[in-house]
């Protein structure tokens, strides 16, 4: 049975504010559970709505009626399982290998697929502008599939951070260079931009090397890519290239 205090904490996760204060986060569904808990991720609790986790200790797990579980869940078509876990503090950033910088990332499903690009292509490190979507909102860490529990994700202010660095910073723009006709290094911080308004005027002064993913079509009329769509192009050519 789930208490009307827990359903009050977990349903304040939802929200950005009470993730800060009590430094937890939720996460649903088993295959997201299952990442976070092989990971080294805290768990604080475990609701579930038939026997499953069997690794996990009956203090920690509570069973909970389906009509619970509608109550406290995040998602139209809930789960048979949901879990809270600690919020782990963030570590310093390693300025070595490729790095990929959000500026001002707004939609929890593009942070989340990002993440999970930065996983399948090996890119351990990823930098948000402060502006960014927490990495931590449901709909982010849902996104994420359990790749959040193998990238570290950090929010700093990127214009000190880029012009602090010494590693190569590429930027993409519209009217950059052809990232297929580019040498493009194993080690350097890719910055990608806010979905409507791309990278902004401010950290522009930081970036030397401006790319592009060039258009095919006839008319060429296309505004632009999605982000995450154009980070899995621009992921794949600096992992092409090394």
């Amino acid at each position: 049975m789930v208490s009307k205090n827990q359903i009050k904490l977990i349903t304040s996760l939802q929200h950005k504010k009470y993730r800060n204060e009590e430094q937890l986060f939720l996460a649903e569904g088993v295959k997201v559970i299952q990442e976070l808990l092989l990971s080294n991720f805290v768990l604080e609790h475990l609701f579930v709505t038939e026997d499953i986790f069997p690794k996990v200790t009956t203090s920690q797990k509570t069973m909970i009626k389906e009509q619970d579980m509608k109550r406290i869940s995040a998602l139209s078509s809930p789960s048979s399982c949901l879990a809270l876990f600690k919020i782990p503090k963030e570590t310093n950033v390693e300025n070595s290998g490729l790095i990929v910088a959000l500026d001002d990332i707004r939609d929890p499903g593009n942070l989340g697929t990002i993440i999970r690009l930065c996983d399948w292509f090996g890119v351990k490190q990823l930098i948000c502008s402060k502006e960014t979507v927490d990495s931590y909102n449901p709909k982010v860490i849902q996104s994420t599939m359990g790749s959040i529990a193998r990238v570290k994700v950090n929010y700093l202010d990127l214009e000190e951070y880029l012009s602090k660095s010494q590693l190569p910073v590429f930027g993409t723009f519209m009217d950059g260079k052809n990232v297929y006709k580019e040498t493009l290094p194993t080690e350097g911080i890719l910055v990608l931009g806010n979905e409507a308004n791309g990278i902004s005027a401010v950290l522009e002064k930081s970036i030397k090397n401006r790319i592009a993913i060039p258009r095919f079509g006839d008319l060429q009329q296309t505004e632009s890519l999605n982000v995450a769509t154009a980070t899995a192009i621009f992921l794949s050519e600096f992992k092409r290239n090394s």
